[in-house]
């Protein structure tokens, strides 16, 4: 899998199939890895505020999980198809998962665990976390201990976590040098998409790098500023980045 830099993020340029095959390679391992599905706020984050980069340079692999992304890898010569889309790379990995793999989920509510279950029968879910996290992505009360104590107890394969960013984030980092096994692979909004608990934009809109569109007129209140904010800042360092390109190579 070729790495290629953007704007400081080292994106990871790969395919469904083969970053299922690599994770599957990495739990037969020693030690504990972490994946992250990446967006273009993510990459934007890391360019523009400096703690959050710190946060996530701890992170083995991020993969362009947006199509923006993707395009940009292809201008560097990636020949990318498609994205590793978080919500679509869960469901195919869970499909495929051998009953034999353990998984732990982290995030979502109650409800949104139990129907993740159902959905997916076939993968061994031996533990989860659905309660309440705050802004530092500590989890509510005893969780935050007891969480770890059950993944090291338990020592599932794969951890899903999905609080959301950046509280996500701020949880891998804190808790990953604590656990003694296993993949953790953070994909945020996947949990209510395969849980069925909110929808996803239509393939045409996810082909043309529109699904930040879609999500934003699902959740104007939340979600406008964020991606009127980080959309602005990501054109904005791509401008920079190319402009300094250009003057190293006169």
């Amino acid at each position: 899998m070729r790495v290629i830099d953007l704007l400081g993020t080292p994106l990871t340029a790969t395919t469904y199939a083969e970053l299922t095959q690599h994770c599957q390679e990495l739990v037969r391992t020693d030690g504990t890895w972490a994946i992250d599905l990446t967006n273009t706020q993510i990459v934007t984050m890391r360019a523009h505020e400096p703690a959050f980069r710190k946060t996530t340079d701890h992170f083995n692999f991020f993969v362009p999980d947006g199509m923006p992304l993707v395009w940009c890898l292809n201008r560097r010569g990636a020949s990318l198809r498609d994205r590793v889309y978080g919500p679509t790379f869960m469901r195919k990995f869970l499909e495929t998962a051998s009953g034999t793999s353990k998984h732990y989920l982290i995030g979502g509510s109650a409800e949104c665990g139990h129907r993740l279950r159902d959905r997916f029968p076939k993968p061994n879910f031996v533990g989860s976390f659905h309660g309440k996290c705050d802004a530092e992505g500590i989890l509510e009360g005893a969780a935050e201990r007891q969480v770890i104590a059950d993944i090291n107890r338990l020592c599932p394969d794969f951890i899903w976590v999905g609080l959301g960013a950046p509280k996500q984030y701020y949880w891998i980092k804190r808790n990953r040098n604590l656990l003694k096994h296993g993949v953790i692979l953070s994909v945020g909004f996947a949990f209510d998409v395969n849980a069925g608990m909110k929808r996803d934009a239509p393939a045409w809109m996810q082909r043309a790098g529109l699904t930040w569109l879609f999500r934003m007129g699902s959740e104007p209140r939340r979600l406008v500023t964020r991606y009127l904010r980080y959309n602005s800042l990501f054109l904005f360092y791509l401008t920079k980045d190319a402009i300094t390109r250009r003057r190293t190579r006169a």
